[in-house]
């Protein structure tokens, strides 16, 4: 069979919907994020600055962490970030907000209460309190599972499945390189080595002439350690 880009470059997906099981580590579904006000009374004529953002909770020793989060004064004003419980093994960019570090053999363990906030120099709001934890190993898994797809987007036979793609990001929208599953036949796939975190998955399915299909339903899934 021939396929066009225009009709059949993506299959039908409501016969493909993706599951998460939880393997190897307790697991959850929700996460939070935010504003937070810290209480303070904005000042007569003045709009307090937002802020927002999800920081990765996790970090492997040697790895790269880094979090910058997005903060909007309604007015314009200039605005500069503060940082409380700053771990050790990073530092903090009061002009933009971003914590960012290399953790080292010896930083191991859970530092808590980390606070990010932003003022326009009347008024201040603050992100959730949050932690990072520093490991020396990914302790988690989680197990995805679907539906094979039967149809090609134009309602056709599929009669060429090659395989499926798997996106995990720490938003949505945000993915890293995919998974690839070059077996068609089967339908749960472990993903291991996974830091404690909230992973946002997608999957889509491709045939034997490389086509891939559009995304599926987003599965979301917070990994925590044992």
């Amino acid at each position: 069979m021939t396929y066009s880009t225009t009709t059949t470059q993506r299959r039908l997906l409501a016969v493909f919907a993706l599951a998460l099981l939880a393997g190897g580590c307790l697991s959850k579904s929700d996460s939070e994020s935010g504003n937070k006000p810290d209480g303070n009374v904005a000042g007569q004529g003045n709009s307090a600055p937002s802020i927002q953002g999800n920081p990765a909770t996790a970090v492997m020793v040697g790895d790269n962490y880094s979090f910058t989060p997005s903060a909007n004064d309604p007015d314009g004003d200039p605005l500069t970030f503060a940082v409380s419980n700053l771990p050790r093994w990073a530092s903090f960019d009061t002009g933009s907000g971003r914590l960012s570090g290399q953790p080292l053999l010896g930083d191991e363990g859970v530092y808590t209460g980390i606070g990010i906030s932003v003022t326009d120099g009347q008024t201040t709001n603050s992100l959730p309190g949050f932690s990072i934890e520093v490991t020396q190993a990914a302790l988690g898994s989680m197990t995805l599972s679907w539906t094979p797809p039967t149809q090609n987007e134009d309602g056709t036979a599929l009669t060429d499945l090659a395989g499926y793609k798997f996106y995990l990001g720490k938003s949505p929208g945000n993915y890293g390189s995919p998974i690839r599953v070059d077996n068609p036949g089967i339908t749960s796939y472990v993903v291991e080595n996974l830091l404690p975190d909230t992973y946002y998955v997608v999957a889509t399915s491709f045939n034997t002439s490389g086509i891939e299909s559009a995304y599926s339903n987003m599965a979301i899934k917070t990994v925590a350690a044992p």
